[in-house]
């Protein structure tokens, strides 16, 4: 198992834009050196397990979403739909939703990928 160094960038660059933020403010945000977060964007290392728990954490995130095999596939999560796990830092990042709003939305989204799921193997079946 290891991080999907490129996916957990791609994730922080998404947000931090969506915050209207600047590399070295999220950096400070998290607690981690802004060459840290240099290093990520170029792939030249992985973020040790204090920094990539902040950075999941601040995503809000599960931090399994970026952790792949030996084969660089990525890990089934089942408890956590692929959809929901991508839109709820972009939910989130939003000034316009109230906390209330963010959850209510990421219940229907979770609902609806849920039927989407049931009725698939419904019909394989």
């Amino acid at each position: 198992m290891t991080v999907d160094v490129a996916r957990l960038h791609a994730a922080l660059d998404a947000a931090r834009e969506s915050k209207d933020m600047s590399w070295r403010q999220l950096a400070k945000e998290l607690g981690v050196s802004p060459s840290t977060m240099s290093r990520l964007a170029n792939e030249d290392a992985k973020p040790d397990v204090n920094a990539f728990a902040a950075m999941v954490t601040w995503l809000g995130v599960p931090a399994e979403k970026f952790m792949v095999d030996e084969d660089d596939r990525p890990v089934r999560i089942d408890e956590e739909p692929p959809l929901l796990a991508e839109l709820a830092p972009l939910l989130r990042a939003r000034r316009d939703l109230k906390k209330e709003d963010v959850e209510h939305l990421e219940d229907l989204i979770s609902s609806a990928v849920r039927r989407f799921v049931t009725e698939r193997a419904a019909k394989k079946g």
